[in-house]
C-alpha cells in the first residue's frame, strides 16, 4: 500500500514539511495519537480534515466547535459533528467536558476563577450534576468511554475543603462507573489537582478503579517546584493513567512561563513516551499544543505536531 506526503506551510513564525503518518498505524503502536479538536479550528470540518488527512490521525479528542463548547451544542449540532466524524473515519478519544471547573462551594473565591478561559463554557456548582449527566449522554453519542473532568477552582489552602471534593469526584465516579464510562480527572494548575504529586494524593483519596488521570506533564511543568525530568510523573500509579496531554513549556523570569511547542520547552517528551510505554500506557496522546507562536491556532498546532510526531519516533514507540 503506497501513502501519499504533502507538503505545507508550517505557520508565520516557521516554514517547513510535514510528512503525513500513514492512516494504519504500524502494528507495535499501541498509543491513540490525537490531537484536540479546537486546536486546530472551530470549524469542526476543518478540524478534522487537517488531523485526518494532514496529519494522518484515527482519533481525536472533542472539547469545542463552531464557536461553542461541545456540551452547549444543539441536537443538530451533534447530528452534523457525527456526521464529519464519519466523513474522515475518525474515532472519539474522550469528552474533553469542564465538569467541575467552578468554584468550590462555600469556600473563598478562588483567583483563577474570573479568569481562566473555560472554551467557551461557564456553569456554576448547582449545574454540575447536570453536567455531567449530559456529558454521560454525550460519551455515549460520540462512542467514547471517557469523560473529562478537573477539581474546582485552585484555592490558596484546600485543605479544610479537601475531603468533601474528594467526596464529590467519589460519587461522580461510581455515577459515570454505571454506564461504563471512565472519569478522567485533568492535572490543571488552575485547579486544586495540578502536579504529579496533587494528583498521586488525589488518585489514592478515590480509589475507584473507573476514576483515572488525564496525564498533563506540561501543565504540571508550570510550577516552578517541578523540577524533575517528567514533572511528577514517577510519583503517579501508572495503572491510573488513563489520558495524556501533550504541550509544553519555557520558564520566564520571576517564576513566569509560556506555552511553548511541542519539541521545545521543559517537558522531555521523547523521555515522556518512553516512559509511557515502559510502563505499559496504551491510552491517547492527545495534542492540546495552547501555544499560538506561529500566528494561528492551526500553524501552531502543525508545527506542535511535528514536534510530537519527533519524540514518538525517537521514543521507538512505532507510531
Amino acid at each position: 500500500m503506497s501513502v501519499s506526503r504533502r507538503n505545507f506551510l508550517a505557520g508565520a513564525a516557521a516554514a517547513g514539511t510535514l510528512a503525513t503518518m500513514p492512516r494504519i498505524l504500524q502494528a507495535r503502536c499501541t498509543l491513540r495519537v490525537a490531537v484536540i479538536n479546537d486546536e486546530i479550528s472551530q470549524d469542526f470540518d476543518r478540524a478534522c480534515s487537517v488531523a485526518a488527512n494532514d496529519f494522518g490521525l484515527h482519533w481525536i479528542e472533542l472539547r469545542g466547535m463552531w464557536d461553542k463548547n461541545l456540551t452547549a451544542l444543539g441536537a443538530d449540532d451533534i447530528a452534523k459533528a457525527r456526521k464529519i466524524l464519519t466523513k474522515y473515519n475518525l474515532r472519539v478519544t474522550d469528552i474533553a467536558s469542564p465538569l467541575f471547573k467552578s468554584d468550590w462551594p462555600g469556600a473563598p473565591v478562588s483567583k483563577q476563577s474570573e479568569r481562566r478561559d473555560q472554551f467557551k463554557a461557564d456553569f456554576d456548582f448547582k449545574q454540575q450534576d447536570a453536567l455531567l449527566e449530559h456529558c454521560i449522554e454525550l460519551a455515549k453519542t460520540f462512542e467514547t468511554d471517557r469523560i473529562r473532568c478537573f477539581d474546582f477552582w485552585r484555592l490558596d489552602d484546600v485543605k479544610p475543603y479537601r475531603a468533601a471534593i474528594d467526596i464529590k469526584l467519589r460519587k461522580a465516579a461510581q455515577r459515570c462507573a454505571k454506564d461504563k464510562i471512565v472519569l478522567l480527572l485533568e492535572n490543571e494548575m488552575s485547579c486544586n489537582t495540578a502536579t504529579g504529586e496533587e494528583a498521586a494524593a488525589t488518585l489514592k483519596a478515590v480509589p475507584e478503579t473507573n476514576f483515572m488521570l488525564n496525564w498533563d506533564p506540561g501543565n504540571a511543568a508550570t510550577f516552578p517546584k517541578n523540577t524533575s525530568l517528567l514533572n511528577g510523573y514517577d510519583l503517579l500509579p501508572k495503572h491510573r493513567i488513563g489520558h495524556c496531554h501533550a504541550k509544553n513549556v519555557v520558564r520566564k523570569p520571576e517564576g513566569k512561563w509560556e506555552w511553548a511547542p511541542v519539541g521545545t520547552g521543559i517537558v522531555d517528551w521523547t523521555a515522556q513516551l518512553k516512559a509511557l510505554e515502559r510502563d505499559g500506557y496504551s491510552h491517547a496522546i492527545s495534542l492540546e499544543t495552547h501555544w499560538r507562536g506561529a500566528g494561528t491556532p492551526e500553524a501552531s498546532t502543525r508545527i506542535s505536531m511535528q514536534g510530537l510526531k519527533d519524540a514518538l519516533a525517537k521514543a521507538g514507540t512505532g507510531c
